[in-house]
């Protein structure tokens, strides 16, 4: 059932779905879901474990984060509610929403529903999974540099990530403050724009929120208006035949829909990955030190006075990926490296904006991939170097604000989901999903 038709639901039959989806969670071997937690009645809605729910046990699928209840809403969450909306369980993610195959995750992997030796992404790679499995109509996610986008595109559902300020990460576990947004993860494009029409919108709550207005995406969604969009060919080079031949399908489909196609590159995406790994993980390093054994969740035992305390607490509560980011972040923040690193990565940061801006003088949108192949194996990506370049398509956004949408486009030989994404200006939400409804309804993808 897809969410536009669970809107029309009665009470009753909202918590027999309720009931349906949490039963069916809980017999699946995917791990998509971490907590099996209802809050009300309403369409239910799965929820990512750094987004607080009051009353719910809310974790960042980490150790230390164990034994931590959420003492009041995110303002996603409030929305949710007052539209008569459920949050319905928690979805599984890497740690504090750092990677990009949910292995990472204290509670352990997520598999993939299109073929369970496969990761299905991440972070948020058990929202994306339950919503391709069947597990749930709708989730929530957040995206830093891709988590939102990326796990869609494994798994063959819509994935949207909104303008930075757009929706309130108040109630969000911080990960990177100036990259952090929360967004839908949905099975079609319509669906896709009623949930971030319910959560979008200016909260005081949150000092990066954007003070604009927000204007209904899904009651002016409108798939026969043209516009043109550039592809970005130096992209492609770098990606799998598989993703090739995504590209060449998504541009016949809309140039046949009659779209105007034009040919762009961007610079190189190792730029993109060294300036979001700087100022990423620097931010990381701020955000996490607040998890010290004193304020929250799991606290070590055995101590012998604070440092102590700290030093051990952190030390068994972290997990690899997590430290690593942590040492990452305090190394370009230390006395000597601020300057080299950090700084440089900001002014690389503008010249980014500059040259995304400067395509869109000339286009409405950008088509991209997400990734640079179809979903990998579990276990097989084994570098952490190789996971931090998977993200080359998607973080650039991220570092400059912009909404983007992912959606499938194909399966490979293998029945594997290829997705591609459209990227348009700061505020410019509505043309992405014109142009993906109208590209949605020319390839008819099935899950």
């Amino acid at each position: 059932m897809k969410l536009k038709e669970a809107l029309n639901l009665s009470k009753e039959e909202l918590k027999a779905l309720q009931d349906e989806l949490l039963a069916k969670a809980k017999e699946s071997d995917l791990n998509a879901y971490v907590g099996f937690e209802c809050a009300g009645e309403g369409v239910p809605i799965l929820i990512k474990d750094n987004i607080q729910v009051k009353n719910w046990s809310v974790t960042s699928a980490s150790k230390i984060l164990q034994g931590y209840i959420a003492p009041y809403n995110a303002t996603v969450i409030e929305k949710l509610i007052n539209a008569g909306f459920a949050p319905t369980g928690r979805a599984n993610m890497d740690e504090f929403a750092m990677g990009s195959t949910t292995e990472s995750s204290f509670y352990g992997a997520t598999k993939n529903p299109h073929d369970k030796t496969r990761v299905p992404g991440g972070s948020s790679g058990g929202s994306a999974a339950a919503v391709a499995g069947g597990l749930a109509i709708a989730a929530l996610g957040s995206d830093t540099g891709g988590s939102i986008r990326q796990p869609a595109a494994y798994c063959g559902v819509v994935g949207f990530k909104p303008t930075y300020g757009k929706v309130s990460r108040y109630g969000l576990a911080a990960y990177a403050s100036s990259l952090d947004q929360i967004g839908p993860i949905t099975q079609d494009v319509e669906d896709a724009a009623i949930l971030y029409d319910i959560i979008a919108g200016h909260d005081s709550k949150d000092s990066t929120s954007a003070n604009v207005e927000h204007i209904s995406i899904a009651k002016n969604l409108d798939a026969n208006k043209k516009y043109t969009i550039a592809v970005i060919d130096n992209y492609i080079a770098e990606a799998s035949e598989d993703v090739q031949k995504a590209y060449e399908l998504a541009i016949k489909a809309l140039e046949d829909a009659g779209h105007k196609i034009l040919h762009k590159n961007l610079a190189n995406t190792k730029y993109d990955i060294a300036t979001y790994y700087i100022i990423a993980t620097a931010e990381a390093a701020t955000n996490l030190a607040r998890f010290d054994g004193v304020r929250y969740g799991r606290r070590a035992e055995d101590v012998k006075n604070t440092h102590d305390l700290f030093f051990k607490t952190r030390s068994e509560g972290f997990g690899e990926e997590v430290k690593r980011r942590i040492l990452l972040g305090n190394f370009v923040l230390s006395s000597g490296y601020y300057d080299a690193y950090y700084i440089k990565a900001q002014k690389v940061r503008h010249l980014i904006r500059d040259e995304f801006n400067k395509i869109f003088d000339e286009a409405d949108l950008i088509l991209s991939p997400i990734a640079p192949s179809v979903a990998p194996k579990l276990g097989s990506i084994e570098d952490p170097l190789e996971m931090y370049k998977s993200d080359m398509f998607t973080i650039a956004i991220n570092l400059v604000g912009l909404p983007a949408l992912s959606m499938p486009i194909m399966k490979n030989s293998e029945d594997l989901p290829v997705g591609l994404q459209l990227i348009a200006k700061a505020f410019n939400e509505q043309p992405i999903f014109n142009a993906a409804l109208s590209l949605e309804r020319a390839l008819n993808y099935t899950n």
